[in-house]
């Protein structure tokens, strides 16, 4: 089956639908027609999951945001930020990009976005090109991370466990992540003053600084009504997303940049992400299903609970297979196919599956950077000035990819830190 699988991604089919494709093959030649409705069955219940409502609605609240002026007066705002501080600029662009993670979720929408307003000003001003690159690129991935993360109610979805539980678990890491983000730049600039422009003297009028606090207070809201009625218990994930989208709308009616043009290519965007997203699920369950009827489950708990009685090498073994895939799958993909099967071997350790799912979106952060295929970079190469290779880029996230595997790391080791 994984040999089928292989050479069939070798061939460039997309993954939903060599997925699918092995499913069926197997299941057709190792119990007959009569397992068909077994499949059809577990993709209904996959499809049809109330809490999966939530990833359209969050898809589409980035949609509007790539869209809106909104991030832009956002990042504005942001530059009262950081003071007089050597490298404020690229601190302030991590900034903006844990409140738009905190808006919408996606990291594609964010790392384009910040590629067009922070990337040719970093460098305008005279930053590193490898820094500020850098920056945005890891800043614009904290999506995965920072609630409402898409990465998180997948998972929650193919564990069967609480997304508003994940979601607080998640916040102090995310944030965790981010602070490590601004430390490393911080410092950097400290030890080598020529990588970021000496700071200059904020010479704004109290007048125009007001101004550009206005542009703070639209996503501020947003991200309040969106997180404050998950966790104070007054919405669920998906009422919550629906929230967002309005909160979203409102805004850019308020702003007079609301038009059925702009709704209409916002919704044709999400129409096609999460079709892909569905597809892959629709996939994977398949997949799953057939491979655990087949006993795949349990020759693969064998195979990984056997490498080891520590069940920290258990773990780490587990990451490593994660990073591996990170590096030629997409997430969506990797956590359909494998949560499945890690999940119950994480309670049979005696561990909580919640602490494991923050653990898992922070490996898919990695993933995102990782060469060959990092998507992030890819997205940034879509908007990036033609002199920055996607050579230059990989080479740029190296720093950031040592940063988050310290992340995994610490979270591995001090696993109160997912609190919920």
């Amino acid at each position: 089956m994984f040999a089928m699988l292989l050479g069939l991604l070798l061939l460039g089919i997309p993954l939903a639908f060599v997925t699918l494709l092995v499913a069926l093959v197997f299941a057709l030649g190792w119990f007959g027609p009569a397992s068909v409705p077994l499949i059809t069955s577990r993709v209904y219940s996959f499809v049809s999951s109330f809490v999966f409502v939530s990833v359209p609605m969050f898809v589409l609240m980035a949609a509007l945001l790539d869209r809106s002026g909104i991030a832009r007066d956002l990042f504005d705002a942001m530059k009262l930020v950081g003071g007089r501080l050597r490298g404020s600029e690229a601190v302030q662009t991590i900034f903006v990009a844990v409140i738009l993670a905190a808006m919408s979720g996606i990291i594609g929408g964010e790392i384009v976005l910040l590629g067009l307003l922070a990337l040719p000003q970093m460098l305008r001003l005279g930053y590193d090109r490898r820094l500020a690159i850098g920056v945005i690129c890891a800043g614009g991935s904290l999506g995965t991370m920072v609630p409402p993360s898409i990465v998180l109610i997948i998972y929650g979805l193919t564990a069967n466990v609480s997304i508003g539980e994940l979601f607080t678990a998640a916040f102090i890491p995310g944030l965790m992540l981010a602070s490590f983000y601004v430390i490393y730049v911080l410092v950097r600039c400290a030890i080598n003053p020529s990588l970021a422009p000496p700071p200059t003297v904020d010479k704004r009028s109290r007048a125009e600084k007001l101004r550009l606090l206005k542009g703070l207070i639209l996503p501020l809201m947003v991200v309040f009504f969106v997180l404050g009625s998950i966790y104070g218990g007054i919405a669920s994930v998906t009422e919550a997303s629906a929230v967002g989208v309005a909160g979203v709308l409102l805004s850019t009616v308020i702003r007079g940049e609301f038009t059925l043009k702009m709704m209409k290519s916002a919704a044709l965007q999400t129409l096609s992400t999460c079709g892909m997203i569905v597809w892959i699920g629709i996939g994977a369950s398949a997949l799953v299903g057939v491979f655990n009827l087949m006993g795949g489950i349990n020759f693969v708990s064998d195979l990984i609970t056997g490498i080891s009685d520590n069940p920290t090498i258990v773990i780490l073994f587990m990451m490593a297979i994660l990073f591996i895939l990170g590096m030629f799958l997409d997430w969506v993909g990797i956590a359909l196919l494998t949560m499945p099967i890690f999940v119950p071997i994480i309670v049979s350790l005696g561990y909580d599956p919640i602490w494991f799912g923050v653990l898992f979106a922070m490996n898919m952060q990695v993933s995102f950077l990782s060469p060959p295929f990092g998507p992030a970079a890819f997205y940034l190469k879509s908007v990036a000035p033609p002199d920055i290779s996607l050579g230059e880029i990989f080479q740029s996230l190296l720093p950031f990819i040592a940063i988050q595997i310290f992340a995994v790391a610490i979270l591995i080791m001090f696993p109160w830190i997912a609190i919920r």
